[in-house]
């Protein structure tokens, strides 16, 4: 695996995809605020849940880019489709399993069975996560395929970096000072029956 390109370009997408989702809620095509809603399962803090949630939110950014790059690595190839139709099943994952279940797994979310307690006041995400708007899968599903297709573009297999440098080789440089084959031949210190022939006696 190709570490150093999964940090970095980890680390883009995930800003990327933040991004997104940060101007979809800005712009009022939905409620979903992920920082928030993972820095609130660490502390009951508003403002704190939001640095908290940041630093989560991107240490899944690096952890999902892991598996993205093991997937490309078993491919033996990385492009820009193919990363956006990962991101594609990855929010379609979220929306359809991961957002009914958050509840469960959240200490301070409402259940859409039970309602709020005065431990758990966060609204549920809801069957696609509806309850946040009606336009919140497209949002969803618009970040993530931007994170998997950066990942893609950019990202380069290991086998593929361990190709590209097997197949490359210098070119000739006289003025750098590259010696000529035959000279180097001629001053090797195993030489062939014919060049000893040809060398002048000295």
């Amino acid at each position: 695996m190709n570490k150093r390109g999964t940090i970095l370009w980890g680390f883009v997408a995930t800003a990327i995809l933040t991004t997104l989702m940060s101007g979809s809620q800005g712009l009022g095509l939905t409620r979903m605020n992920i920082p928030f809603i993972l820095g609130s399962m660490f502390t009951p803090d508003r403002d704190r849940a939001k640095a908290v949630g940041f630093g989560v939110h991107f240490v899944n950014g690096w952890l999902f880019a892991a598996v993205y790059a093991a997937t490309f690595e078993s491919w033996r190839r990385a492009t820009w489709w193919l990363g956006a139709c990962i991101g594609l099943v990855q929010a379609a994952f979220f929306l359809l399993a991961s957002a009914s279940v958050l509840p469960a797994l959240h200490p301070r979310m409402a259940s859409e069975q039970r309602g709020p307690t005065p431990t758990r006041q966060l609204e549920p995400p809801g069957f696609l996560a509806l309850n946040y708007g009606y336009r919140t899968p497209l949002s969803v599903v618009l970040a993530h395929i931007a994170y998997g297709a950066v990942l893609g573009a950019f990202y380069r297999p290991k086998s593929e970096t361990d190709r590209l440098r097997a197949c490359s080789s210098p070119m000739p440089r006289f003025i750098s000072g590259w010696r000529n084959p035959v000279s180097l031949r001629l001053r090797a210190p195993v030489q062939s029956s014919a060049l000893r022939a040809i060398r002048p006696k000295t």
